[in-house]
């Protein structure tokens, strides 16, 4: 029994992963843009910005699904646009409520690592008469690499976030546990598998992370020995 259980959970762990790639690609590029657009120092670009900050991260993800996936259809003028195609699919519905919400939290924490900077880095571009754009595109990929540990964690929250997509009718891996258990009726052995496959996946990734982190860092190692 609890063989076939697994193979039939197992199923969803493509859909799952795949969102979870699909989703981070777009939400590290979106974070990015965000980053520089905070970073700019402008009011009112800072005020848009930090509207769709409290917006996405003030509310729960469950309620982003829901929103994104079942409001569009309320607008008739939405229905009849060509991007109703795209908003009428479940999974492209998820993959945006994950990638929007993940954004959020990434631009927080890029943000941050770019507030973190040594001052002294930035009076040297000033002195060697760099703008603010040309600033930028030196100092955030290094702050980018400072604020790596802080985005594992992240990584791992949008795969374990990926459970939720089950409630919009995606089958990844809660979507068939959830199907297994309104036939079967074995909640403590179907979700007790499904757990474990997320804490199995989210194990090796954060492992892989670690080691990620120890290479990226490599360089602060080097410069605390020589001091």
């Amino acid at each position: 029994m609890f063989q076939e259980y697994l193979s039939v959970i197992a199923q969803g762990i493509p859909t799952s992963l795949l969102l979870t790639v699909v989703s981070l690609f777009i939400a590290f590029f979106l974070a990015l843009f965000l980053t520089f657009l905070l970073s700019m120092e402008k009011r009112w670009i800072k005020s848009a910005v930090n509207l769709y900050l409290t917006l996405f991260t003030g509310t729960p993800l469950l309620v982003q699904f829901f929103l994104i996936y079942a409001g569009p259809g309320q607008f008739e003028w939405i229905v009849k646009s060509p991007f109703w195609q795209l908003l009428s699919n479940a999974w492209f519905c998820a993959a945006l409520a994950l990638a929007l919400n993940s954004a959020a939290y990434s631009t927080q924490l890029f943000h941050g690592a770019v507030k973190a900077i040594p001052k002294g880095q930035w009076e040297g571009c000033v002195a060697l008469g760099l703008s603010r754009v040309q600033t930028l595109k030196i100092l955030i990929p290094y702050a980018l690499k400072r604020a790596l540990p802080s985005y594992s964690n992240e990584i791992i929250l949008v795969f374990k976030g990926t459970a939720l997509a089950s409630t919009i009718t995606i089958m990844d891996i809660m979507g068939y546990a959830r199907q297994l258990y309104g036939t079967e009726y074995d909640a403590l052995t179907i979700y007790g598998i499904a757990g474990g496959i997320y804490l199995v996946i989210t194990g090796v990734a954060t492992l892989l992370l670690r080691k990620l982190e120890n290479k990226v860092l490599s360089f602060e190692r080097l410069d605390i020995k020589k001091a």
